[in-house]
């Protein structure tokens, strides 16, 4: 039988392999609980957990005293007493197996991320103090800070509205985009370390424009965090007119006058279309210059790709606007969201390094 210490490390370009695919199914695994994050929050289960238990929450309940407890303790907080007085425990199971999905998905991205992280470092596929060992470290760590604002999150619908704040929920989305973002940036820089060959690809005024528009996909991303913790998208249903006009009355009303951004919902939906709609015109004359470019293939597939989400996305926002943020709608509004955010980052990966 070998021993550990006759482990001999796979050649350079299969670790590579392993360790990229792992990465990229790691960043799909926090796709999937972004989703499962938003039907959570769509059909009002988020706060069924009135308890965060770190290492002991992998197992549900397995008895009827078991859900007798926790139904006894969901029912010492604000939403029993303000929302669902004549709750039975049948009613609270329906509630509490999408909560307790969400976080059990985010306990196994922790151990499919950590558990590799271990055995590549024990094997020295990277080491201690340089780069790679920082960046997944990094990731490491945001990954917990994640949970952390979960939990964080949560406890602001269990005082005394039942319903958590939209700033952490805000941050609690922004932090699962960022951690997708490194995931996937870290993942690409394995395969391809160095930027495209200037003898590969010309990009010419745009490259100057691909990182403004990453943040404006961002940015639009993330106000759409305030249209879900606000419920903005539950008025004004019609497009591309908002009550009749084409900018309503009572925009920025709340004094001072920022706390509209986060806090009045005709504000919040109008910042939101504007955002959206100024992400297709951008992203469409960004497409249409790109093809007069000498690219890459990669990069010319990126790109594409970043063309025909951002079309499927604003069509499923305006989809999701008019049903009157039917389920199925807004979960998949919110996938198509970090679809496009993801295909913005690779388009950018691409384009690194090359001349303008």
């Amino acid at each position: 039988m070998t021993g550990f210490s006759s482990y001999r490390r796979p050649p350079n370009t299969r670790r590579i392999k392993i360790m990229s695919a792992w990465l990229f199914s790691v960043a799909a695994m926090v796709f999937v609980m972004i989703v499962i994050g938003g039907l959570t929050r769509l059909t009002h289960s988020g706060l069924s957990m009135v308890e965060w238990k770190l290492f002991t929450g992998w197992i549900p309940p397995l008895s009827e005293t078991d859900w007798e407890l926790l139904f006894s303790k969901y029912q010492n907080f604000p939403e029993f007493h303000k929302k669902n007085p004549d709750m039975t425990v049948d009613g609270f199971k329906s509630i509490f197996w999408l909560e307790f999905i969400h976080r059990f998905w985010g306990r196994l991205i922790g151990l499919a991320f950590f558990i590799p992280y271990a055995l590549f470092l024990t094997r020295s596929w990277f080491r201690p103090g340089d780069a790679l060992f920082w960046k997944l470290t990094g990731l490491f760590a945001l990954g917990g800070a994640q949970g952390l604002m979960g939990w964080f999150m949560v406890i602001s619908g269990m005082v005394d509205h039942p319903d958590v704040s939209q700033y952490r929920l805000t941050a609690h989305f922004a932090l699962a985009l960022l951690i997708i973002a490194a995931l996937l940036w870290v993942g690409l820089s394995l395969i391809k370390p160095e930027p495209q060959s200037d003898t590969h690809q010309d990009i010419g005024w745009l490259g100057g424009v691909k990182v403004w528009m990453f943040l404006l996909i961002s940015l639009t991303a993330v106000s759409g965090g305030f249209v879900a913790g606000t419920d903005a998208g539950f008025v004004f249903n019609t497009f591309p007119l908002m009550d009749g006009e084409i900018i309503p009355g009572g925009l920025y009303d709340l004094s001072p006058f920022w706390k509209s951004a986060f806090e009045d919902i005709t504000t919040i939906q109008f910042n939101h279309r504007v955002l959206a709609e100024s992400v297709l015109v951008v992203v469409t004359v960004f497409w249409f210059f790109s093809r007069r470019m000498h690219l890459a293939p990669t990069t010319r597939l990126a790109i594409n790709w970043l063309g025909f989400a951002t079309i499927a996305q604003v069509m499923l926002g305006i989809t999701t606007l008019l049903l009157v943020v039917p389920v199925w709608a807004a979960s998949l509004h919110q996938a198509g969201a970090v679809v496009v955010f993801s295909a913005c980052l690779w388009a950018v990966f691409e384009m690194r390094g090359s001349r303008g």
